[in-house]
């Protein structure tokens, strides 16, 4: 389903360093082109002009090829697609059906019966889609699950390639549902992910990207309060 590896980066790192060098061409053109040609013959000016138009050709080439190296960098991220229904595998997942503890709006802090809630009393506001790097409050999270939001509890130590995967993830939406990805140093013992959708609960002892995939395929946008896109852009809107 997803496969970034470090390929495209590393070409993104090439087009840098060419990018650089085409700087020192226009920088020897420029010197070069500086140069004293009052006491040169004409054929040692023409040399010299000939060398100024090679220097400042490569900077230009170069410059050209920096370029292309970042649009193919960036094409692919440009062009990517998040569709709900790629993230289908037609497996089978584990999924816990949680008590159902009530859905009623507070301003005041809860108490939660879980230690990973799905259900309860929660705050009036919900939180945007997406990645983040330090957890919200649990009261907010429970919102987004009201909604049919899809919320990956991940441990913080995470490596950079799990945060990348984590990233793609949460770019998936359904009509107007979406996914967070929360840091936790919480998890149940053994737990890698928590994947948590209103009154369901996954856990995982690794990274199941399938799994996971699967889980918000079958929950995204199953809340009991479904929200229009329209309506509901991005999240952090009710």
């Amino acid at each position: 389903m997803h496969n970034q590896g470090s390929e495209s980066a590393i070409w993104l790192y090439i087009a840098g360093l060419i990018f650089i060098i085409a700087i020192v061409s226009y920088v020897l053109a420029a010197r070069k082109n500086k140069e004293s040609v009052n006491r040169m013959k004409k054929e040692a000016r023409n040399v010299l002009k000939q060398t100024v138009k090679k220097f400042r050709l490569a900077g230009h080439l170069l410059i050209v090829v920096a370029l292309i190296l970042v649009f193919v960098h960036y094409l692919p991220k440009w062009m990517q697609t998040y569709d709900v229904a790629e993230l289908n595998y037609d497996m089978q997942i584990e999924v816990k059906t949680d008590e159902y503890f009530g859905a009623d709006h507070t301003d005041s802090t809860v108490n939660y019966e879980m230690k990973i809630p799905t259900s309860g009393p929660h705050s009036p506001h919900d939180l945007k889609f997406g990645f983040y790097n330090e957890r919200p409050a649990f009261e907010m999270l429970v919102h987004n699950l009201e909604h049919g939001d899809i919320i990956i509890h991940y441990r913080p130590s995470v490596t950079h390639d799990q945060v990348t995967l984590l990233q793609y993830l949460a770019k998936f939406r359904e009509a107007g549902a979406g996914v967070l990805a929360v840091p936790n140093d919480e998890l149940p013992e053994g737990a890698e992910l928590v994947v948590t959708a209103w009154t369901k609960t996954m856990e995982l002892d690794g990274f199941n990207e399938r799994a996971v995939a699967q889980f918000i395929y079958d929950n995204i946008n199953r809340g009991p309060e479904q929200i229009p896109a329209n309506i509901r852009r991005g999240g952090g809107t009710m």
